[in-house]
C-alpha cells in the first residue's frame, strides 16, 4: 500500500492501489487549516479553540490603483498564503475596494471555508442602531459570505467611542448576530492610550483584540502591558503594524540597518522574530503584497517560537530602538486614518518623505518629496494646510500633525525644492 499525506487544510488522505479497490480515503481533522509541509506554526485562540496561524495576511496593502486592488495579484497572494497554511485574513470596510477584492478572490479560489475571515465595523459612521445592519449587510455582500469569523470595532482610540455605540444598542446587536451565527468572534482594534486600552478590555466580554505592537512600540499605545493583560483575560491578541507601516524596513536609519545586518536577518525578519518570541502574541498580520514577501515571511514564521530569543538577542533590539529614535522625525505609521485632507494635503506621503531624510539623506528624501507633493502637477504639500485639525482627530498615534506638517515644509521646501518646482514642469514638458 502507498500512502499520501497532505497536511493542507487539516486533511490527509490515504491512496489505496487499484489492486485493493483503488479507493482514496480522506480524513479531516477539526480545527483551523494546517500548513502543507509545516511552513506555519499555529497558536490556539483560548476563547474559541480555533488554531490560528501565527502569520496572518493583512489584505489592506494589495497592489493596484487606489480603491481598485489588482485581482490577479490578490488571487496569487491569497492562494499561496493559504496553500502554505496561513488561515487568518484581515480586511476592513474602510479599506477602499478591499473587502470586495478579498471576497471575490476567496470565491474564485474556493477558499472561504478554509480561512478565518476578519473585517471591521466603521463604528464612527454609525449614527443610529439601523446603521449596524446597513454596514454589516453590505460587508457580507462584499465578502460573498454569510458570516464573519472575527469581527472588530475598527480603530478604537478611547473608551468613549465604545460608550457611544453602546448607547445606540451595539451590545444587543452583537448578541443577535452571534446567536444567528453571522458573527463568530467579536473584538476591537485599538490605537489609543494604555490606560484606555485596559478600560476597553473590561468594558465588554470580548472574544479577542487587535493592537499595534512592534519592538519600537513596546511601551506606547496598548504596549506590552496591554498585551499581557489581554492574555491574562484569556483573549487572543492579533498584532497589526508589526513593521510600523514599513518604517522598520524601508526607512530605517543607516545606524540601525548596520546593527541588524550583523544578525544575518533582514529588517522584516528581525521585527517578526521579536513578536513571535512572545507567547502572548497569537497572530501577526503582515501586509504581504508580493509572492516574495509571502515566501520570506513564511520562512521566518517557521523558525520563530516563544522563548527563542536570548538575552543577548534582546540587547540588540535595545540598540536598534535607540538608533531609530535618535533619527526619526515623525512617528507616522502610514495608516492613512488622517485622510482625506479637505485641502488635498498628502499627509502620510509628506511624513514618509520627511522621515526618509534620516535613513537615506536629504537628496533622496527630496526626490520622494517632489513626487509626493506634485512637483509637475497640482501641489499636495503641507503649504495647503489650513490648520483645521480634522486629521488630528483621527490620528491613532495622536501626532501633532499640523505642527509636524509645518516642520516638514520648513525642512523640505528650501531653495532646491522651490527651484525644482519652477524647472521640472518645463523639463518634463520637453
Amino acid at each position: 500500500m502507498t500512502a499520501r499525506f497532505l497536511l493542507r487544510y487539516d486533511t490527509f488522505s490515504i491512496a489505496i492501489p487499484s489492486c485493493f479497490g483503488g479507493v482514496t480515503v480522506v480524513f479531516r481533522v477539526t480545527g483551523a487549516p494546517m500548513a502543507k509541509g509545516g511552513a506555519v506554526q499555529y497558536r490556539v485562540d483560548p476563547k474559541s479553540g480555533n488554531r490560528i496561524s501565527a502569520l496572518g495576511l493583512g489584505c489592506m496593502r494589495f497592489p493596484g490603483a487606489p480603491g481598485r486592488p489588482d485581482a490577479k495579484t490578490a488571487d496569487a497572494i491569497i492562494s499561496r498564503a493559504v496553500e502554505q497554511g496561513i488561515n487568518y485574513l484581515d480586511t476592513a470596510y474602510l479599506y477602499p475596494g478591499n473587502e470586495a477584492c478579498v471576497g471575490a478572490s476567496l470565491e474564485r479560489l474556493g477558499l472561504r471555508d478554509q480561512v478565518l475571515l476578519a473585517t471591521k465595523l466603521p463604528h464612527a459612521s454609525c449614527k443610529c442602531a439601523e446603521d449596524f445592519d446597513r454596514f454589516f449587510d453590505e460587508q457580507l455582500r462584499r465578502l460573498r459570505t454569510d458570516h464573519i469569523d472575527y469581527y472588530l470595532m475598527h480603530n478604537i482610540t478611547s473608551s468613549a467611542q465604545w460608550k457611544r455605540v453602546v448607547a445606540l444598542g451595539i451590545e444587543d446587536w452583537i448578541a443577535r448576530q452571534k446567536a444567528a451565527g453571522r458573527i463568530r468572534q467579536i473584538g476591537f482594534s485599538y490605537h489609543g492610550s494604555a490606560a484606555d486600552f485596559l478600560t476597553m478590555l473590561d468594558a465588554y466580554d470580548w472574544d479577542f483584540c487587535q493592537i499595534q505592537y512592534n519592538y519600537l512600540d513596546e511601551n506606547s499605545q496598548a504596549g506590552a502591558t496591554g498585551l499581557h493583560r489581554a492574555a491574562e483575560k484569556g483573549l487572543p491578541v492579533i498584532i497589526m503594524e508589526p513593521l510600523r507601516g514599513g518604517r522598520l524596513t524601508n526607512t530605517l536609519p543607516a545606524s540601525a540597518k548596520k546593527i541588524i545586518a550583523r544578525t544575518s536577518l533582514t529588517p522584516a525578519q528581525f521585527a517578526f522574530r521579536w513578536l513571535w518570541d512572545q507567547k502572548e502574541v497569537t497572530c501577526v498580520l503582515s501586509g504581504m503584497n508580493t509572492l516574495d514577501m509571502v515566501k520570506e515571511d513564511l520562512a521566518t514564521a517557521q523558525v520563530s517560537h516563544p522563548g527563542s530569543l536570548t538575552p543577548e538577542d534582546r540587547g540588540v533590539y535595545t540598540k536598534v530602538v535607540a538608533a531609530i529614535n535618535e533619527n526619526m522625525k515623525v512617528g507616522c505609521t502610514g495608516c492613512r486614518y488622517c485622510m482625506p485632507c479637505p485641502k488635498g494635503v498628502d499627509i502620510p506621503g509628506t511624513f514618509a518623505a520627511y522621515n526618509r531624510m534620516a535613513s537615506d539623506g536629504y537628496w533622496k528624501a527630496l526626490t520622494e518629496y517632489f513626487m509626493i507633493t506634485g512637483a509637475c502637477q497640482d501641489y499636495t504639500g503641507p503649504g495647503n494646510c489650513i490648520g483645521c485639525g480634522k486629521c488630528e482627530q483621527h490620528c491613532p498615534q495622536h501626532l501633532p500633525i499640523r505642527q509636524e506638517l509645518q516642520n516638514a515644509k520648513k525642512a523640505m521646501e528650501g531653495l532646491p525644492y522651490r527651484v525644482g518646482r519652477k524647472l521640472l514642469p518645463h523639463i518634463m514638458h520637453y
